[in-house]
């Protein structure tokens, strides 16, 4: 029985996910993160798991996979995985929702300093020969938006409350002894909008979720405030954005994900306003590690043992 794998990252600081599947007679298939179904195909026939984490798992992927039994997403979000055919076709999909969310919360709070302190314009200048004195804005003390106070979201709220930052947060599953428990205030997306000196994005891409941050919504913003996106390209408006920063709507923006991804080119790369990243933000020794157990996990209860995995995404 095979397992496909086309995460880049997956096993990549501790063998022991691969072990574990040898050890219980399963063969692992590497391959690589961009490659297309036509050569896919050939391997997806003796399948029976996959561990993805770009790669399109559609209806035209599924139908050459008959003995497919499990996607597991190496990460978060599902939304390059059909979960409506995987449904259909008795596949569970699963993700692995807290276990990087350390490293990107870590990320995320690394973005609206940078951002904030004007870090890169001043290191490029320092290391040009120039000694620049930049005036930046302050971050202890302000006002913080988190759209999406799940597992990542909390954990910035932590950060957050340790720069003495007002948190302010929007969700439609609200976790209110947690909130209460640290201080944050459960407020309407236009509330959050129009006080957040900082907003940082948590939330998956869904039809609810997709340009979430458009034009309109960032003038909405204030003049002074800055976007963070560490969650899903799409749900900024990429093209709104280059046009909110290059006419002063707001101060400054960093993303770490992209509507098309690899991007090797996009306006947004020129703007000194703006800080662009190539979705790293969970790439940490221990949250890889962590990632790939549970896959790993999860494979091994549902081919082997014939249980149910956990963190199952398509309600099966």
């Amino acid at each position: 029985m095979n397992i496909i794998c086309t995460s880049p990252s997956f096993a990549k600081y501790d063998r022991q996910p691969i072990k574990q599947l040898q050890d219980v007679g399963l063969k692992l298939i590497m391959l690589p993160a961009d490659i297309g179904l036509k050569e896919l195909e050939p391997y997806l026939a003796d399948t029976v798991a996959m561990i993805v984490a770009f790669t399109e798992v559609n209806a035209e992927l599924l139908a050459a996979a008959p003995q497919l039994k499990i996607v597991c997403k190496h990460g978060v979000g599902v939304d390059n995985i059909d979960l409506g055919v995987t449904r259909e076709k008795g596949i569970y999909v699963t993700n692995v929702p807290d276990a990087n969310k350390h490293a990107v919360a870590d990320f995320a709070f690394s973005l609206i300093l940078n951002c904030a302190r004007q870090l890169p314009s001043a290191i490029e200048q320092t290391r040009t020969g120039n000694w620049p004195r930049i005036f930046a804005s302050d971050v202890y003390g302000k006002t913080i938006g988190i759209i999406g106070l799940g597992n990542i979201g909390k954990q910035v709220a932590l950060r957050a409350r340790g720069f003495n930052m007002r948190v302010l947060a929007h969700d439609a599953w609200q976790d209110e002894s947690f909130a209460k428990a640290n201080c944050i205030e459960y407020v309407s997306i236009d509330t959050l909008t129009e006080n957040s000196d900082f907003i940082t994005l948590h939330t998956p891409l869904t039809p609810e979720t997709k340009n979430l941050f458009d034009f309109a919504r960032m003038q909405k913003m204030k003049k002074s405030s800055y976007l963070i996106n560490v969650s899903r390209g799409g749900v900024v408006n990429e093209e709104d954005l280059f046009q909110a920063l290059t006419q002063g709507v707001i101060k400054g923006a960093a993303a770490d994900v992209f509507i098309q991804e690899p991007c090797n080119a996009h306006p947004l790369f020129a703007l000194e306003n703006f800080i662009p990243t190539a979705h790293i933000a969970g790439y940490t020794e221990g949250a890889i590690s962590n990632i790939g157990e549970q896959c790993v996990h999860n494979i091994i209860a549902c081919v082997i043992h014939k249980q149910k995995p956990q963190n199952i995404m398509n309600s099966l």
